[in-house]
């Protein structure tokens, strides 16, 4: 009796074989080319900050005003339901536990179609629900001086407007809700909330809790007030103040990004002239990994930027494709704003709606790279922001630095076996098949100092 083994084609090849070796080792050559290879304009203009325990806490004033998200949906063919869990982006369940009353809340909202200039709610007509936008644009509108409507803003997908508060009874709605796209709307009337709340001790707890908190002084931020006097005259009686810190303040750990590298013994050997084989193996392993390093700071939902920024700090597009109005706005809402960052193709997008404006944008030199700005700030291009299937993407806006409380970039040098900042090569060792591995890992992280350093233009509109 005979046995066939696979002959050596037929076996999982794990390292680099000589034949490919060659290529490096014959003519006049390049080193190994590589596609997929972007700027990384965030890994080069982010400030790194030296994380040496591994962890790096973002101490910020007591803040009470939190739970400003945006909701999360699940669908059943036409039907969209809210995850029990995300109710707790509302201020007023913020931090509430019972996943029986939330589930139950859940079940009793209603969905609601509406189409393009339907009124959803009036100025001046009772504020008596919660509405959910599970998709479409509603603009809020409300009355200028001389009687003309003004647009406040744009909101979309997730987001919501609410008078649940029973300290506001006889509250009305102070703004008028106004379809620009069909929307699909999910409600619930305050008098259900107040009937659930009612047969649930532990969610009449938790809501006065809230309303005790919302009656503490605060600033416009939501910050617990620091006392002050200005304007006395004479020898008026100072109040007395301290300034309050959140108790459990954020904590970002130094996340990572790992491979094993093989390299044949025989290529090291034989093949490292006039290229050195494991240098040029490296090089190209550390490039993926850079590009892997920066989309993880872009989409990561622990740490990445687009999943970080505070709910208050974004907006939608007025028309869908991004305008020069729609970076207005975003510049407006924060002090010394360093870039944008834009996938190209909404670049080419927002070129397209200058273009038709009759606008064009001057460029600026960063990094010795001349690049497209607007208002003098640079618009850099970053393929690792996402579009959706529906030809939507997004456009950031940040202040960086930790003297401008803005974003900052995290990471550890001085690690063992350091082979650029915080990123190490390790040797481990060589197998019975004389292939050698070394470990390739890289530690990094993001933090936003305070919620305006980065801002967020949503479901901006790609097509033409």
């Amino acid at each position: 009796m005979t046995s066939t083994l696979p002959d050596d084609g037929a076996r999982l090849q794990t390292s680099l074989g000589t034949a490919a070796a060659r290529n490096l080792a014959t003519t006049t050559k390049s080193p190994p080319q590589m596609q997929g290879i972007a700027p990384r304009w965030l890994l080069k203009l982010l400030p790194w900050v030296q994380v040496s325990g591994g962890v790096f806490r973002v101490n910020r004033r007591l803040t009470y005003g939190v739970g400003d998200g945006v909701f999360s949906f699940t669908r059943v063919g036409a039907s969209a339901r809210i995850i029990p869990r995300e109710l707790c982006e509302l201020p007023a369940l913020r931090g509430f536990e019972d996943d029986a009353v939330l589930e139950e809340l859940a079940d009793k909202f209603v969905q609601r179609e509406f189409k393009p200039g339907d009124v959803i709610v009036e100025a001046g007509t009772p504020s008596d629900a919660l509405y959910v936008i599970v998709e479409g644009k509603v603009e809020r509108l409300s009355t200028g001086k001389y009687g003309d409507p003004i647009v406040l803003n744009v909101l979309g997908d997730g987001d919501y407007f609410v008078r649940l508060d029973p300290r506001e009874a006889e509250d009305t709605w102070a703004f008028t809700a106004r379809c620009l796209t069909p929307c699909t709307i999910l409600t619930l009337q305050r008098r259900v909330f107040e009937d659930v709340m009612g047969e649930s001790e532990a969610l009449r707890v938790h809501f006065e809790r809230f309303v005790a908190r919302a009656r503490k002084a605060q600033d416009r931020d939501g910050q617990a007030a620091i006392q002050l006097s200005a304007g006395h005259k004479g020898e008026a009686e100072l109040p007395g103040t301290f300034v309050d810190y959140e108790a459990h303040p954020r904590e970002y750990e130094l996340s990572v990004a790992q491979t094993i590298l093989r390299v044949h013994t025989r290529v090291v050997d034989l093949y490292n002239d006039p290229m050195n084989q494991l240098k040029e193996q490296l090089r190209l392993t550390i490039e993926a990994i850079r590009e892997t390093q920066e989309r993880e700071l872009i989409n990561n939902p622990e740490f990445g930027l687009l999943h970080n920024a505070d709910p208050r700090q974004r907006l939608q597009t007025r028309n869908g494709p991004p305008s020069p109005d729609d970076l207005d706005e975003l510049l407006s809402r924060r002090r010394k704003p360093r870039f944008f960052l834009a996938h190209p193709r909404t670049i080419a997008a927002f070129g397209r709606e200058c273009s038709r404006l009759g606008v064009y944008p001057q460029t600026v030199e960063v990094n010795d790279t001349a690049v497209r700005s607007w208002r003098g700030v640079p618009l850099l291009p970053c393929d690792k922001i996402p579009i959706t299937e529906s030809a939507t993407s997004s456009i950031l806006l940040l202040r960086t630095g930790l003297d401008d409380q803005g974003v900052i970039g995290l990471h550890q040098t001085g690690i063992p076996d350091e082979y650029e900042p915080s990123l190490n090569v390790r040797f481990m060792g060589i197998n019975d098949k004389a292939v050698m591995s070394y470990l390739v890992s890289a530690y990094y992280s993001a933090a936003v100092l305070i919620p305006d350093a980065l801002g967020v233009l949503d479901n901006v509109q790609l097509g033409r």
